[in-house]
């Protein structure tokens, strides 16, 4: 179990004696630095990776196609990016309000899995993460208006569509990730909404061969969802967190793991054969060689975390080739 933080004194905890006993200089200082160390963990850029791969995906397509608009390319990352941000902070409220954040066991901890743990180690109060989860939701929707009022107004309800997956993925009343549809939502926006969003800012309507080549990003994007729960499978079992690992159990889940893999290299593999323009898209299927050992992996050791660890890097690899591949593929050919 973690260790219990120590009692704040009045001071800290902002109570009626605060400002008549000011926080030493010292005390103010790891303060701060218990914020910033907070922030970060909720920030931290590669914690994003899953949506600049569609990004990337999108801007390289765009490129080739019409060429790029990079300021308004600027603005589309930093909106995506303020979405993370707000997603991660709103997030950590509630995995912490369940107590499935707590019930993580030191053994099944992985720098892939049981959140980021701001509020378990006591970098940042409930009250911060709501909010910087409200500032960098406000953020985005600002940025998302002014692409709509200035760019194109199609790119309204793809915003509001991933907004709204942003928030329910934990949030109240839907809470996504709690009622096994976690997964699904992940896909759908880390796939076609933020490729084709993106494209759409670029270049206008995307074609059959990036939609394609979107949903086969998204359902790679869920094997890393899929294969992140495994470490925290008892925890979120016990909170009630009812993702499909949870539902399906760790044997079945492994082989699901399996075929969520195969549909996504498939899909991209008859996007590339079946349309000629695609054909350097098939770049992304040196993802394959990662995956693959994915799959081996979880399925001889599904239970033991420290073993899952480098499945998990793996699978990140893995959409992070296929991204990459199948966008400067089809850039460059």
């Amino acid at each position: 179990m973690d260790a219990v933080a120590p009692a704040l004194p009045p001071q800290w905890q902002g109570g009626p004696h605060a400002a008549a006993h000011p926080a030493p200089r010292g005390e103010r200082t790891v303060t701060q630095r218990h914020f910033l160390a907070g922030f970060w963990r909720l920030a931290d850029p590669k914690i994003s990776l899953a949506s600049f791969a569609g990004l990337f995906m999108a801007a390289c397509c765009a490129a080739r196609d019409s060429g790029l608009a990079p300021g308004w390319l600027a603005l589309t990352v930093f909106g995506v990016f303020c979405v993370e941000v707000a997603k991660n902070a709103s997030g950590e409220v509630v995995d912490f309000a369940s107590g499935t954040d707590q019930a993580v066991q030191p053994g099944d901890r992985s720098p892939f899995s049981g959140g980021k743990r701001v509020l378990v180690d006591g970098l940042l109060t409930a009250a911060q993460c709501r909010a910087i989860a409200g500032g960098f939701f406000l953020a985005a929707i600002v940025s998302g208006l002014v692409i709509v009022a200035c760019r194109d107004s199609r790119v309204l309800w793809l915003g509001i569509a991933g907004l709204a997956l942003a928030w329910s993925y934990h949030g109240a009343p839907l809470r996504l990730a709690y009622r096994g549809w976690g997964e699904l939502a992940v896909g759908i926006a880390y796939g076609p909404l933020v490729v084709c969003g993106a494209y759409l800012v670029q270049a206008g309507w995307p074609h059959t061969a990036l939609l394609q080549a979107s949903l086969a990003l998204g359902l790679l994007v869920a094997a890393f969802l899929w294969i992140n729960q495994f470490p925290d499978y008892r925890a979120d079992r016990g909170a009630g967190k009812n993702n499909l690992v949870v539902r399906l159990g760790r044997e079945r889940a492994s082989t699901v793991f399996a075929l969520i893999v195969a549909a996504g290299y498939l899909l991209l593999l008859s996007t590339g054969l079946g349309q000629e323009a695609a054909r350097g898209m098939l770049w992304g299927l040196l993802g394959i060689v990662p995956a693959s050992f994915a799959v081996l992996r979880l399925r001889r050791a599904a239970r033991d975390t420290p073993r899952v660890v480098p499945a998990q890097a793996a699978t990140l690899l893995s959409f992070l080739l296929m991204a990459a591949g199948s966008g400067l593929g089809y850039l460059l050919t």
